[in-house]
């Protein structure tokens, strides 16, 4: 039985393009354009009001839509009484569309940023300034400010950015010392891969619309965002049917299979874990243990006579054997394997790896079982594909990813675009392990995870992992949404633990 839906409609992150499109969707189903600005603009304004007293802000506009948001900020921040000022990146008279009328309907001062920010000054005339402008000098918590400046919203560019952000605007926002608001993005942040363009400021406060971007969640950006909310603009629900998004936020499990009254072990599948050597052997007796919490109705883990006399030291429901590998795996009923945990990297390997996948069973290869196949990652790829149709789930991080494909190497594109071009080109579902986890099927459909704490960066948190979705393919052998749910439930665990004391035993516990 499987409980959770597929995916929720709140959980597809869509890319710039994409928004573009759900824009453009919106107004041919009957919503102006124009209104959609007005509420994006009225609804940064809100979430500003709810969080800080009035102040004197200071809105800095960009030359598009992005703009046209912050000139409708600023206008109900001034209608509902705050001190605002208005600060353009370029010249009023080459404002378009909607941007230009939302800056017709402002009725103050536009300023030009080089002064707003005194761009004009030296930085160490700026830092004058501010000294001599500090409300309370007795303060050491107290904002430093420009003149008449105690927040600014960035509304200069959004995430849909197609240069890189000036670095003169970027040192005057950030000299100001005082907090910043974004809309969509900071500006000089990418909405597609999470990069930054040049120079790129984080914020207290991030107000983006409809749905999140990819750049919201890839690349450990969620400290550039602050507090990011999703506002409710207009768009409605119906323009994701046409869009039909291939990217969605790891939110929730997709499934956890759950037991019926009818069950016993052996309907609820048999992992098969292989072993490391005598003096290797915690990697794989990490994921038999987290196997058999994730609910596999048993385990057995495998390995020669030495090394399974130092497990029959730590184990009692894990099963251990030292039978030949495909006679083992011949047994049908052995329906999920894990090679990879401190397996060793050679020939011996690629031999375990080339018989699980032989044998039919869904595959999760972790570790040295991708690091085996360095020199000819074909090798595994056709293995593969001999049995188009079976899970098989790779769990590298960025070293061992780089092994297999090392013509997609960190930077070379978004952490998204490169799982995908690995699992397209392996058929395997591809989990690429960090703070913003990617889990990437070869049809394209991906997910990001964003539950996942620091405190998992410890030794055995991806052995742990690698067991997991071994137990969840032994109940459920669909590998995208095995992955998901182990990577979910993984993070959630550590997060559960707590930040202090957290290792690879402790987060088995937590599960």
């Amino acid at each position: 039985m499987l409980t959770g839906n597929d995916y929720d409609r709140t959980d597809e992150l869509l890319t710039p393009e994409e928004m573009y499109r759900a824009d453009a969707l919106a107004v041919a189903a009957g919503v102006p354009s124009l209104t959609l600005m007005e509420n994006a603009g009225r609804a940064v304004a809100e979430e500003i009001v709810r969080r800080y007293g009035a102040r004197k802000t200071l809105v800095l506009c960009g030359p598009g839509n992005n703009g046209g948001d912050g000139f409708v900020c600023a206008r109900y921040l001034k209608q509902w009484g705050w001190p605002v000022r208005v600060a353009l990146y370029g010249e009023r008279a080459k404002l378009k569309g909607d941007a230009a009328v939302m800056a017709a309907k402002w009725d103050g001062e536009i300023e030009d940023i080089r002064n707003a920010l005194l761009l004009d000054k030296s930085k160490e005339a700026r830092e004058a300034i501010r000294r001599e402008l500090e409300v309370d000098p007795a303060n050491e918590t107290v904002w430093q400010h420009y003149p008449g400046v105690e927040l600014i919203v960035d509304a200069i560019f959004g995430a849909g950015l197609s240069r890189d952000f000036p670095e003169e605007l970027f040192n005057g926002m950030h000299d100001a010392f005082v907090p910043i608001v974004a809309i969509d993005v900071p500006s000089g942040k990418d909405g597609l891969t999470g990069f930054a363009r040049g120079a790129s400021l984080s914020a207290d406060l991030t107000v983006t619309f409809f749905r999140k971007k990819p750049g919201h969640v890839l690349t450990g950006a969620l400290d550039m965002f602050g507090d990011l909310v999703v506002a409710d603009i207009g768009i409605p629900e119906s323009v994701l049917e046409a869009i039909n998004p291939r990217t969605f936020d790891n939110l929730k499990p997709l499934f956890i299979p759950a037991a019926e009254s009818y069950d016993h072990k052996y309907t609820r599948g048999h992992a098969v874990i292989f072993s490391g050597g005598p003096l290797n052997t915690g990697a794989s007796r990490l994921a038999a243990q987290a196997a058999l919490k994730s609910g596999a109705g048993l385990v057995t883990l495998h390995g020669s006579r030495e090394a399974l006399a130092v497990h029959a030291n730590h184990l009692t429901a894990v099963i251990l054997s030292d039978a030949d590998f495909f006679t083992l795996l011949a047994d049908k009923r052995k329906n999920a394997v894990c090679v990879g945990p401190a397996a060793g990297v050679g020939s011996e390997t690629r031999a375990k790896v080339r018989q699980a996948l032989a044998s039919g069973a869904s595959v999760v290869l972790d570790a040295d079982a991708l690091t085996s196949f360095e020199q000819d990652p074909g090798e595994l790829f056709e293995a593969i594909a001999e049995i188009p149709g079976r899970a098989v789930v790779m769990t590298p991080h960025e070293g061992e990813f780089t092994r297999l494909f090392n013509d997609l190497p960190l930077g070379s594109d978004s952490k998204l675009e490169r799982a995908r071009k690995a699992a397209k080109r392996s058929g395997a579902v591809i989990v690429l392990k960090g703070p913003d986890t990617v889990i990437a099927a070869p049809d394209g459909m991906a997910k990001i995870n964003t539950n996942a704490p620091p405190s998992l960066a410890t030794a055995g948190s991806g052995d742990v992992l690698a067991g997991m979705i071994t137990g969840l393919l032994a109940q459920w052998p669909d590998g995208f949404r095995t992955a998901c749910a182990a990577v979910w439930l993984h993070g959630d665990a550590a997060s559960r633990h707590g930040p202090r004391g957290l290792t690879a035993e402790t987060l088995i516990e937590a599960l």
